[in-house]
């Protein structure tokens, strides 16, 4: 069963000039795009900078007006939706941003960045209740109860991806995106965050998007893989049957990226 469908999803950008700044061309950052995510599955979009995949991303939750197509969540379109009929499946469909120092507020305590989206999303919760849930997210994130009254700056970049993650737990979505979470991190936290993230799957039954451009991380961590390549799929299929036997020349250039100890 599908928890997403997207189906003929198109993003353009004008390019204005001119004395009168009209559209002079368009730039097609997403052109034509269409794959499903199974409950329960993890889809990996993967592609190189550029390629649209952040920019699908965003259309997902509605932070980007699509020009084209239909985004289906549990069999409902969400395109058409105004805020506050949105706002309930907002809370079900979270994301894990890449860069975890730009992601967190550095004024704001991690009690106060994991109670806001609580505030908002279970307003009858005391602050003592968000307290206790917040200290029990940042628990399930291996990070300890104490953490509470630090500050960003305190932490590490694998522990602030970490609370990054938690926040977006917080909420208890079904639906997780996860946008190049590990590649602003040492290669030695990497397989932290992504073993964290499956075992979190596992535990919670999240539905991934997971989206990179290193195409090891993604069959790691994918059941299908989407290829991306200037806006448009080049190719989709289960991870091994796309890593093992790519049919397009733009999959065998990222596998051939991939770099191998000798």
């Amino acid at each position: 069963m599908s928890l997403l469908s997207v189906q003929g999803l198109k993003i353009h950008f004008p390019v204005r000039g001119g004395l009168l700044g009209r559209a002079s061309d368009v730039i097609k950052a997403v052109d034509d795009v269409s794959f499903e995510v199974a409950e329960g599955s993890t889809v990996g979009l993967v592609g190189e900078s550029g390629s649209g995949k952040s920019t699908v991303a965003r259309a997902l939750l509605k932070l980007l007006p699509p020009t084209a197509g239909t985004i289906l969540f549990r069999d409902r379109s969400i395109l058409p939706m105004v805020e506050s009929d949105f706002r309930p499946l907002r809370k079900e469909m979270q994301m894990v941003f890449q860069d975890p120092i730009g992601s967190l507020n550095p004024r704001m305590t991690i009690e106060s960045i994991l109670g806001e989206p609580l505030e908002i999303h279970f307003p009858k919760l005391g602050r003592e209740e968000r307290r206790e849930k917040s200290a029990a997210m940042l628990q399930r994130v291996g990070l300890p109860a104490d953490g509470l009254q630090r500050y960003p700056h305190e932490f590490s970049g694998g522990q602030r991806q970490r609370i990054g993650i938690a926040r977006a737990l917080a909420v208890e979505p079904k639906f997780l995106i996860c946008d190049e979470p590990v590649s602003a991190l040492d290669v030695s936290v990497q397989a932290q965050i992504l073993n964290l993230l499956k075992d979190l799957q596992e535990e919670l039954n999240l539905t991934l998007l997971f989206i990179a451009h290193d195409l090891a991380v993604v069959r790691h961590m994918s059941d299908q893989i989407v290829v991306m390549h200037h806006g448009k799929i080049v190719e989709q299929g289960g991870a091994d049957a796309i890593c093992e036997a790519p049919q397009h020349d733009y999959t065998k250039r990222l596998l051939a990226a991939i770099p191998h100890l000798n």
